[in-house]
């Protein structure tokens, strides 16, 4: 299986983890050693600094590894004017090898609606860029994808023990609707989710270098599944969607 880590992140966070990783080159040493092939990945100072810098500073660490290495941007609301406007913005990413966006309503102090960031998750629909979150509340979560049905939107870190009756009503309601496996630690809930809609839905991630690269890849590996589902869920769904996408 050629593995494709959809949720990882570059960068020295506020509180110590075991294996942290500084610059591209040792994200890169660290998959090498895992043996994932790419990533799509952020900078820590998108979420617990200053988002202009963290976007500039992953643009610029991943410059020399275009192949390997995809980058997502932290969005703010447009009315407080701290980052490009939403068209201008977009251009940017084409030209940065920036292929997804990020958001962190909670840490930055804003609502995840269309009345904050809507001119960036309109562009965001209209290209199928994806809009990967973490750390949401679920009625914030059901009333963005009400409000932007066609958004190509990833649940990272759903959380351990089954919070399927949560994410379940959502991939049944909308058709770009994925969710990160990196936490999904439940016993069969891999081959259940497949068993009821397919492996298109599931995109492997680690969350590292918070987690290890170590734990998803062992239980997918060993997931009783079909080999197409196992390369579908590890890169495939992932490179499927960043292919369709028309920045």
């Amino acid at each position: 299986m050629e593995f494709f880590d959809c949720n990882c992140f570059l960068g020295l966070p506020m509180n110590k983890i075991p294996r942290p990783v500084r610059t591209a080159a040792d994200l890169l040493a660290q998959m090498d050693r895992s043996g994932i092939t790419k990533a799509l990945v952020w900078h820590i100072t998108q979420r617990d600094g200053a988002v202009q810098l963290g976007n500039a500073l992953l643009a610029r660490a991943i410059a020399p590894h275009r192949r390997r290495l995809f980058g997502c941007w932290t969005i703010l609301p447009t009315s407080t004017r701290e980052l490009a406007a939403p068209r201008a913005f977009f251009r940017q990413m084409k030209r940065r090898n920036i292929r997804a966006l990020r958001a962190f309503p909670t840490q930055h102090n804003y609502l995840l609606r269309e009345e904050s960031v809507g001119g960036y998750l309109e562009l965001a629909a209209t290209t199928g860029t994806p809009l990967l979150v973490s750390g949401i509340d679920y009625p914030t979560l059901y009333n963005l994808m009400a409000a932007f049905p066609t958004l190509t939107c990833v649940l990272c870190d759903v959380g351990l023990w089954g919070p399927d009756r949560w994410f379940r009503p959502l991939v049944e309601r909308y058709p770009n609707f994925y969710v990160e496996i990196g936490t999904y630690i439940l016993a069969g809930g891999i081959e259940d989710f497949v068993k009821t809609y397919g492996p298109d839905r599931l995109l492997f991630g680690t969350n590292f270098p918070a987690q290890e690269h170590g734990g998803m890849m062992l239980a997918l590996r060993h997931a009783e599944i079909s080999a197409t589902a196992r390369r579908a869920i590890a890169g495939g769904n992932l490179e499927r969607i960043l292919e369709k996408q028309k920045l």
